[in-house]
């Protein structure tokens, strides 16, 4: 039996609006079990709650309804060996690649030389160590997006979280961050929760999509991508189960009934 390492029971979010309009339902009655290991993505359309859902479950966000587990603990407030990684890498400007990364290990009590003996490891990870000493302002876009992944892997995450984090890249770029994206997380065994808007990337990335509705957000079907992990463009280019998998969700995000499709 596969152990689950996030699950959400029964969780609801309404927010306040500042018009007078009284309080907004923005996820309603979301149930989701996440396997150890398991790379799930969250897809629909703007405002259905994806990224709502991706804060609770990091503790960024308040559960009022429902509850959220992550290993087994209650998740309130940031649990630990949870790593973030955003669209905007949040990159500090004067220290190099380097800094920025060791940035994740400042509040551990580790000697100094077994944490410079990891920020290299995941430099070498994520193909940085030419750029350690680099500034972020000498880095392109998708590099930067590098050093936010290995700072979001050097506090050994066993849960990563990622927000769109190629949505501001190039198509070529983005491309070529999705098959590293795809090693990397093979490489570190790391359960993965991914926010996109891309369905194609989604499915080239996933055990799992998770096809959530309009607001309220609610989940409309949770499709199995078949295959193993990490694929090959080649492989994802010559399957057509991977378009009629890419036309299933584009239907489901867009409110057809699965016995009317």
């Amino acid at each position: 039996m596969d152990t689950i390492a996030i699950r959400v029971e029964g969780v609801s979010r309404q927010f306040d609006q500042t018009d007078g309009q009284g309080p907004l339902l923005v996820l309603d009655g979301i149930d989701l079990s996440v396997s150890q290991g398991e790379f799930v993505s969250l897809v629909g359309a703007s405002g259905c709650g994806k990224t709502t859902l991706l804060k609770m479950m990091g503790g960024l966000v308040g559960c009022e309804d429902g509850t959220i587990t992550i290993n087994g603990r209650g998740v309130h407030g940031v649990p630990d060996n949870i790593g973030f990684v955003f669209q905007e890498p949040g990159l500090l400007p004067w220290r190099s690649v380097t800094g920025n990364v060791e940035l994740a290990l400042q509040h551990k009590r580790l000697p100094g030389a077994k944490k410079q003996e990891i920020v290299r490891r995941y430099l070498e990870v994520t193909g940085l160590t030419d750029f350690a000493g680099f500034p972020p302002y000498r880095l392109s876009g998708g590099m930067q997006q590098r050093v936010g992944l290995a700072r979001a892997l050097a506090v050994d995450p066993s849960v990563l979280l990622m927000d769109e984090p190629f949505g501001a890249l190039d198509a070529l770029t983005r491309a070529a961050l999705q098959v590293e994206l795809g090693r990397i997380v093979e490489s570190v065994g790391s359960t993965v929760v991914f926010v996109t808007h891309d369905v194609d990337e989604a499915i080239f990335l996933s055990d799992k999509v998770v096809v959530m509705g309009t607001r309220p957000g609610r989940i409309r079907a949770i499709v199995e991508v078949p295959g193993k992990r990490p694929r090959t463009r080649e492989e994802f280019a010559s399957n057509g189960a991977y378009l009629e998998l890419r036309n299933r969700i584009l239907r489901l995000i867009e409110g057809v009934p699965e016995a009317a499709a």
